[in-house]
C-alpha cells in the first residue's frame, strides 16, 4: 500500500496559495488511473494541524511509515524543481512539524514542492509569501512539476 497525503489549507481564500501545493499534487492524482493499493488523501484542517489527520490515516490503515508519503510546499526549494526524500523535510515547516510531533519521527517520505520565487531584493516573509496566489506564470511552471512527480509516485 502507497498511502499519499497533500497539505494545505482548505477554504476557498487557500486554492491556489502556494501552501496548497501539497493538495494541487493530490487532486492532479485523484484525476489519474491509480495502481491498486494507492490512496490519495487531502488534510481536512489546517496545515498546522495536519499532525492528527495524518496520525489517523496512519492507524486507520495500520501503515507501515515507509508507504507514506507527505507532499507540501517547500520554500528552500526554488519553483519548478522538487525533492522526494525519506526523512528529510523542510529546515521550519509548521505542517510538517505537527506531523512529526504526532507520528513521533520523521521518518516517512516528503515530497517536498519548490515555492520560492522572491525577489531577493525584496523578499517577502515566508509566513507571507506561502499565503499569497501563484501567479498564472508561475501556476504554468507549477503544473508541469506537478506532471512529473505524479509520474514518479505512480510507477
Amino acid at each position: 500500500m502507497k498511502v499519499v497525503v497533500g497539505l494545505g489549507n482548505s477554504g476557498k481564500e487557500y486554492v491556489n496559495t502556494r501552501h496548497n501545493a501539497g493538495y494541487l499534487l493530490a487532486e492532479k492524482l485523484q484525476e489519474s488511473k491509480l495502481p491498486a493499493g494507492f490512496v490519495v488523501k487531502k488534510t481536512d484542517i489546517f496545515m498546522n494541524e495536519s499532525g492528527r489527520f495524518v496520525r489517523n490515516l496512519v492507524d486507520k490503515y495500520k501503515l507501515n511509515l515507509s508507504d507514506l508519503y507527505i507532499v507540501h510546499d517547500d520554500l528552500d526549494i526554488l519553483l519548478g524543481n522538487y525533492k522526494i526524500q525519506f526523512g528529510r523535510g523542510p529546515k521550519d515547516h509548521n505542517g510538517i512539524a505537527s506531523v512529526d510531533r504526532e507520528l513521533g519521527t520523521d521518518q516517512y517520505w516528503h515530497v517536498r514542492i519548490g515555492v520560492d520565487r522572491r525577489d531577493p531584493e525584496n523578499r517577502a516573509l515566508g509566513e507571507e509569501y506561502v499565503l499569497q496566489d501563484f501567479t498564472v506564470e508561475e501556476r504554468e511552471i507549477l503544473d508541469n512539476v506537478l506532471k512529473e512527480i505524479c509520474k514518479k509516485l505512480v510507477t
